[in-house]
């Protein structure tokens, strides 16, 4: 114990010694007169600010100071090493230039801060939250030989806050309207004045207005003034329309003639004058000569109607839900006064049609942690206008081969060929009137297809699917996809003896030999709102329900019991319900860094007309999108030793149950290269005990049953896609005894022998969650 301690503390120093020798580094490439810029430090002064409110203002403020220093860990430059190291390469000399430009960044020096500027940016921002008698002043830092940098004084003194907000009434509608919009205002008694809360209440003003016609108005005709002088750290604020405001945008308008040009050209100056040739079509007047669109298309689309008071609103809506029709290539759109006496807007939609059929072509190598090696070839036809109302159409065909030419599995190749086809409306089929007010055309799907795969040497399995379902999204983060009807149908073939001989006796392998049949509705939710770029903690959750034969079982009087079990077409049905959990967050530490946490866990019930849930719907573990330091399918269920069958080949482990944790820290290293560490942890198990999977069934001991690994890996984000490369190593196997779960001990990464049993190498496509 004590030997390690001292390995332990030397290793600590040494990179103790490491980290300070590249750190003297980054500055003996300097001239006499130049310091390496250590960065601004912010100090507040005086007790009118609590302790958190100073954190997030010295957050706030920090990221607004210039330049940024060079950026380091624990002190050591790492880009201004790199830079340094590069030297003053000579153009012909490209792999230095390369190492300077892309993975290194110049010195930020002492001489190339304005401090005058800051102090003016540091006074301002906090002028403009009311704190009107702030104090700025700024001293030198010296952190060390060569190194400079600033702190900042801030004596912020009181928080103005609002006394009073009012405004000046009168008869017209106009003010009116904005009457009414001041009820909800956030500029409330007694809330701090916020410059930035200002503008915002002016443009939830006009946008109030947008939606009552005032299309002429704009925010910029709105004036906020302020009055500081009324009390002790109060204001009076005062919402008024500046008299230079255009008559134009004083008066409401509502919509008259709706012009739709179906087959715009952008290059066309005079598309108007085709209204001659127009067919009129409700609301509509639609210019489509080559009669490329149904008109019925519009109806869900364009929300504007003559007749009707504008609204912005709606004109946003018509606008996105044109654009999420999938058939145009450009939307544009116009309004013209048509009728200036009494107030009457002319609304254009330019449309330009993309082309609707498409033909691609794809070929993908592949390589996993179960030591499988391969190819897919995707050939995928689409039309996008299929029947003229912005139906897609699609069809896939699809053949690859797994081949694994190491370990238990060699010569088992996988090899699999298959064709889907899918047919998507533009609206919800049902016999229900279903409205939607999102800015996303809710979608009618349905699906076929079918699959052929063979597992050589052991058995095939052909496939057969078929669906009926809605999507819808209610907004840009929340999506819902309900199928009404989802089956899907597996029968065996080419069962070798081997494998019979093999799976006699084991239940878990003789259900791979079952027909399968499930049938039943399936619904999944997925929230996520990690588009917001500038939000620091982002969340993403998908959960779905799955239901097979419940109706069905129930009315047919289905029991488990085998004389009683009940089929369709021969093939008894499986009578099960299943949900699955998705949940991860991403924490932003800093502008090229974050932690991404995962929960995933999931249960099937099996009842009814089955004893146990069918083998396709069970749950799996381990591989480059799971619990990386284990090959995939390999663990579980519970402390079940897969080893123990001594098999030619490696059989999948599936459960009833699955509970996954992951944790990963990304940062991006330099140019498209990032890098990460993580740990996973997680299983399966079963929710009744199989003879052939001794140790699989779930119980309150489940977490010691938990196998964990950690890794690290790289990453190319090349724009459309990520490459990622993964190592990872087991740190605790719920199969062994339990005093010898944990392996941290055994751990020998100079082992020839360790690493080839322990390190696992993941190739994958795009990140893992």
């Amino acid at each position: 114990m004590r030997l390690k301690q001292n390995k332990l503390y030397n290793g600590l120093i040494g990179c103790v010694v490491f980290l300070s020798l590249f750190s003297c580094n980054s500055t003996r490439h300097l001239g006499d007169d130049e310091y390496l810029y250590s960065g601004a430090k912010l100090v507040f002064e005086g007790d009118s600010l609590s302790k958190a409110k100073k954190s997030s203002m010295n957050e706030e403020l920090s990221s607004l100071m210039r330049p940024v220093p060079n950026a380091s860990i624990f002190g050591f430059h790492s880009k201004l090493f790199f830079y340094n190291l590069a030297g003053d390469p000579e153009k012909s000399n490209k792999l230095r230039r390369w190492m300077r430009d892309k993975m290194g960044e110049p010195p930020v020096l002492f001489d190339q801060v304005d401090v005058d500027k800051n102090t003016a940016i540091l006074s301002n921002r906090l002028e403009n939250q009311g704190y009107f008698n702030v104090n700025v002043s700024h001293d030198t830092l010296i952190p060390g030989d060569k190194k400079k940098g600033i702190r900042y004084t801030i004596k912020p003194g009181d928080q103005y806050r609002i006394r009073e907000f009012n405004f000046a009434k009168d008869s017209t509608d106009l003010n009116k309207n904005l009457s009414k919009a001041m009820r909800f205002t956030r500029l409330k008694k007694g809330r701090a004045y916020d410059l930035d809360q200002i503008k915002e209440e002016r443009t939830r003003f006009d946008n109030y207005l947008k939606n009552k016609g005032y299309y002429f108005f704009s925010a910029d005709n709105l004036l906020v003034q302020v009055d500081s002088t009324v009390g002790k750290h109060e204001v009076d604020l005062r919402l008024k329309v500046k008299d230079n405001t255009p008559k134009l945008a004083l008066e409401p308008y509502t919509i008259d003639n709706i012009y739709i040009f179906s087959d715009y050209v952008l290059s066309d100056g005079n598309a108007k004058e085709a209204l001659v040739s127009a067919q009129k079509y409700k609301d509509f007047t639609i210019v489509d000569p080559k009669g490329k669109f149904k008109p019925s298309i519009y109806d869900k689309a364009i929300h504007l109607k003559s007749g009707e008071t504008y609204n912005r609103n709606d004109h946003n809506l018509s606008l996105n839900r044109l654009v999420s029709l999938g058939v145009f290539k450009f939307v544009k759109n116009q309004f013209e006064i048509s009728d200036s006496l009494n107030h009457k807007l002319d609304a254009y939609y330019f449309l330009t049609p993309d082309n609707p059929k498409a033909l691609r072509l794809e070929l993908l190598g592949k390589m996993n942690s179960a030591s499988y090696n391969g190819a897919e070839l995707n050939l995928n036809w689409s039309n996008k206008n299929f029947f003229k109302g912005a139906e897609v159409f699609s069809v896939s065909a699809y053949g690859g081969a797994d081949f694994q030419m190491s370990s238990a599995n060699n010569g088992y190749n996988v090899y699999k060929v298959g064709l889907e086809t899918s047919l998507t409306w533009p609206k919800i089929i049902s016999p229900f009137n279903i409205e939607s007010t999102s800015a996303y055309i809710p979608k009618t799907r349905a699906t076929l297809g079918g699959e052929y795969l063979e597992r050589s040497q052991l058995y095939s399995l052909q496939s057969f699917k078929a669906s009926w379902g809605y999507l819808w999204k209610e907004s840009a983060f929340r999506e819902h996809d309900l199928k009404i009807l989802d089956i899907n149908y597996v029968k065996p073939g080419n069962v070798t003896d081997y494998y019979k001989e093999y799976a006699a006796g084991n239940p878990s392998l003789e259900r791979v030999l079952d027909k399968q049949l499930t049938f039943g509705p399936t619904y999944t939710y997925t929230y996520t709102n990690t588009s917001k770029r500038f939000k620091k903690s982002t969340i993403y959750y998908r959960g779905s329900l799955d239901l097979s034969g419940n109706i069905t079982g129930l009315l047919m009087g289905a029991n488990a019991d085998k004389d009683k079990e009940k089929s369709i077409i021969g093939v008894p049905f499986s009578q099960y319900v299943k949900t699955e959990h998705d949940f991860r967050h991403y924490l932003k530490l800093g502008k090229t860094s974050q932690l991404v946490s995962r929960i995933h866990a999931g249960v099937g019930v099996a009842y009814g007309n089955s004893q146990q849930m069918p083998y396709t719907k069970q749950f799996y573990v381990g591989g480059s999108n799971s619990i990386r330091a284990f090959r995939a399918r390999t663990i579980g269920p519970g402390s079940f030793d897969p080893s123990i069958n001594n098999a030619k080949f490696i059989p999948d482990q599936s459960g009833d149950m699955l509970i996954e944790m992951n944790l990963e820290y990304r940062k991006k290293l330099f140019s498209i290269v990032h890098g990460a560490l993580f740990v996973d942890a997680g299983n399966i198990w079963n929710l009744n005990e199989v003879s052939d999977r001794p140790g699989g069934k779930f119980s309150g001991d489940f977490m010691n049953e938990f196998a964990v690994g950690a890794g690290a890996g790289l990453r190319f984000d090349i724009t459309f896609l990520v490459v990622r490369f993964d190592f990872a190593f087991p740190l605790r196997v719920p199969y062994n005894q339990p005093g010898d779960r944990w392996v941290v001990d055994d751990i020998k990464f100079g082992d020839s022998k360790w690493r080839k049993d322990n390190l696992m190498f993941n190739f994958a496509i795009g990140y893992p969650f």
